[in-house]
């Protein structure tokens, strides 16, 4: 295992995409040490940075202690290994990652997950905006994996979802959950804020708690007893279950908790 602790507190975003078990794998702490990073506009060493130990333990992977808010792209792209980071973690955390897992104790930046295609990232804070979604301009995001978030999530989180599990215990969420999800599932275990599944052409949202609202272009379909999440877990209900967005034509699903949407009984004459 390797333990990176910072240095200092970092005063401008640091690019690194080199923490990582895969690009790790093999090196000794010297090598470690000389691998490129940005500390804003300037070329840095992450030994620069970071104090590297290594410990004789086997998992995790990596362990960072302190706070990496501003450390970029840690885990990016990675395939096998672990990574814990005891403290808050920076933006594009597990970007593209295809295996492995990441641990935050602590809250995690904006595109957490982004494009993600395998793996488990488990924050025990908040998430920031864009959680598992990709950049502006691009239709793809997370298309399978997992991410579980202990707190509350920003804005657009699971934007363009192709697949995987996003699990959010909070007592929140941002504004445009789901928008333009295509397959997946979100299970949101409290409250969620407005615009969910905007534009979702497939895939499931699960609220257990409070909507604002459900926006005009779904329509309600039934009412089921609980809702399947995944092979090992379901969400008890029962749930109001919604169509659409039929602006898209869709076959996508909105399940909203009936106990804790009262304001929604109006459109039980509709069933």
């Amino acid at each position: 295992m390797i333990i990176l602790t910072p240095l200092k507190k970092f005063q401008f975003p640091v690019q690194a995409e080199c923490i990582s078990p895969d690009v790790f794998q093999g090196k000794d702490t010297a090598e470690i040490a000389k691998l490129p990073v940005y500390e804003g506009n300037k070329p840095k060493k992450l030994g620069d940075l970071f104090k590297i130990e290594e410990d004789g333990a086997e998992t995790p992977s990596i362990t960072i202690n302190g706070d990496v808010s501003e450390v970029r792209r840690i885990g990016q792209g990675m395939k096998n290994g672990e990574i814990v980071i005891n403290g808050n973690a920076g933006m594009h955390l597990g970007e593209k990652m295809a295996g492995g897992k990441i641990t935050v104790n602590g809250d995690a930046g904006q595109w957490t997950g982004g494009s993600m295609k395998n793996g488990l990232i488990e924050v025990h804070g908040n998430a920031g905006d864009y959680l598992a979604s990709p950049y502006r301009g691009i239709s793809e995001g997370m298309r399978g994996g997992k991410i579980v978030v202990d707190g509350n999530v920003g804005s657009d989180s699971g934007c363009y979802m192709h697949g995987g599990l996003i699990k959010i215990k909070g007592s929140n969420t941002g504004q445009f959950l789901g928008f333009h999800m295509r397959d997946g599932i979100i299970h949101v275990e409290k409250d969620a804020s407005t615009r969910v599944g905007t534009n979702m052409t497939g895939g499931k949202i699960i609220v257990s708690g409070k909507v604002e609202e459900v926006m005009p272009t779904f329509t309600i379909d039934n009412v089921k007893p609980k809702v399947k999440i995944d092979d090992t877990e379901s969400a008890a209900g029962p749930f109001y279950v919604f169509l659409g967005d039929l602006a898209e034509k869709s076959t996508g699903k909105l399940f909203v908790s009936k106990a804790n949407n009262p304001h929604l009984k109006t459109y039980e004459k509709y069933l």
